[in-house]
């Protein structure tokens, strides 16, 4: 998921969008009530593309989880973030089976879940795509030499 802009600032309920930097604060929207706020240098501001989530192996991008939930889920939105945690931590082991369970905490699954289903609520779960290879990028560049060649061809 593309998740550039979206934001999390500690102690403030939901999801914000950066909107501008000001001297010394940067200006947010908040995504359900388009409210807009400072967040000062003293706020703990987080960029969701800068969260990942801990696994056994390396840590996995916030971003590829929330794909995996979209996959998992079919399109529709994630568990509530208020069950309980036995039924949190069950639902997070199908999603990212390999996720480190000494270091993710519940309260860690919940704002995934939460985060999750606030940005399926207002349509802003946008997939990547998938990186072009440089034989795909080179081939529409030699397309259009073979066509320079051939229109030369027939002017001359």
């Amino acid at each position: 998921m593309i998740l550039k802009d979206i934001m999390s600032i500690s102690g403030e309920p939901g999801l914000f969008k950066f909107i501008a930097q000001g001297k010394n604060a940067i200006i947010v929207e908040h995504l359900e009530t388009k409210k807009r706020s400072s967040a000062y240098g003293s706020a703990k501001v987080s960029s969701l593309e800068d969260i990942a989530i801990f696994t056994d192996k390396e840590d996995k991008p916030l971003g590829k989880v929330f794909d995996l939930i979209h996959e998992k889920e079919n399109g529709g939105p994630a568990v509530d973030s208020k069950v309980d945690a036995g039924t949190l931590r069950n639902w997070f082991e199908v999603i990212l089976p390999e996720y480190s369970k000494d270091k993710v905490y519940t309260s860690d699954i919940k704002k995934v879940a939460q985060w999750y289903n606030i940005l399926h609520k207002l349509n802003l779960l946008v997939k990547e795509e998938p990186e072009a290879t440089a034989e795909e990028e080179a081939a529409p560049v030699a397309e259009k030499k073979k066509r320079k060649t051939t229109l030369k061809q027939k002017a001359e």
